[in-house]
This record gives C-alpha cells, structure tokens and sequence, in this order.
C-alpha cells in the first residue's frame, strides 16, 4: 500500500556516555522536510538531560493518533455534507502499566470540540456516529492496543452565548 519514513538522529555533545548523563535530545525529519526537535521526557528523564521544549515520543503517539482521527472525521463529515468550521481536540495519554506489567500508554482520550456552519448540522446522534466510524476508520488506532476513548463536544449545539466556541 504505502511506506511511511522518519529519520531520527542523535549525536552525542562531547559529554560522558556511560554514566548515562547524555541529552536525550534528538531530531525527527520527514519526508516532506518537516523538522521537529525532540526529546525523553521530562517526566520521564528529568531536565538538563531532556529537553522540556521538545516533542516525546508519548506526546507524539498521541498527537498521531488524535490527528488520524480528526483527519477521518473531516473527511466524513464533508462527504455527508456538514461543513466543518473548526476542530479541537485536547487529547490526553495516560502512562502506566499494561496487563503485563509494563510501563505503556494505557489509554488515550480524545476531546475533540467541533463547530459546524452552515444550514446542515449533523444531530448529536449523527455527531457521534461520525466520530465512531472516525475512529474505526483511523490507521493509528488500528494499529494499537492502547485502548481510546473519544469525548466529543458539538460546540455549534451549544447555546449562542453560552460558550459556543471551542475552550
């Protein structure tokens, strides 16, 4: 079908190696020459030898896998006609330990926040079917075993005045 290519590069700044006292930043480059520096954690390997500003490998697992579900979601809801004036989603990844014991993303939940224009507006029921076959549909989700939930919000149902827009 397809290949999908990132190339990592870490090198090490002259400091000691051994005594596991190196950065743990690093660089993510794509093919379409996209950069994006990157780092551990600073929950995980605490600062100097991470970089706070930089992106983690579990901040990127769910960034990938709220992306891939927006992306499907746009895609349905265009094909049904709903017109789509924004999206926003505050997705949040939970470490902690799997059923075997280790340490893993064990759930992600996905918050997204859509507003709607024009005269069609999907009903919350259609809402939320969107956003299941969303997610059905999304090869990152597929691909895991993380379990993901969504907590979809509709702000344009959402009264004028009374926070129609997303938080």
């Amino acid at each position: 079908m397809s290949n999908h290519t990132a190339v990592i590069s870490w090198e090490r700044d002259g400091a000691a190696f051994t005594d596991n006292r190196y950065s743990r930043g690093h660089l993510w480059e794509f093919d379409g020459g996209a950069r994006v520096s990157a780092s551990a954690s600073p929950d995980v390997v605490p600062a100097p030898l991470s970089v706070a500003s930089a992106v983690d490998p579990e901040e990127a697992f769910v960034a990938s896998l709220s992306s891939c579900h927006m992306l499907w979601f746009l895609a349905l809801a265009a094909k049904r006609g709903f017109v789509v004036e924004q999206y926003r989603d505050e997705a949040v990844g939970e470490l902690g330990k799997n059923s075997d014991g280790r340490v893993a993303i064990t759930r992600v939940t996905l918050r997204p926040h859509v507003s709607f224009a024009g005269d069609m507006r999907p009903s919350s029921a259609e809402h939320d079917a969107l956003h299941h076959e969303a997610h059905d549909q999304c090869f990152i989700a597929n691909s895991v075993t993380t379990a993901v939930t969504c907590e979809a919000v509709d702000v344009s149902a959402v009264a004028p005045g009374r926070g129609g827009s997303p938080a």
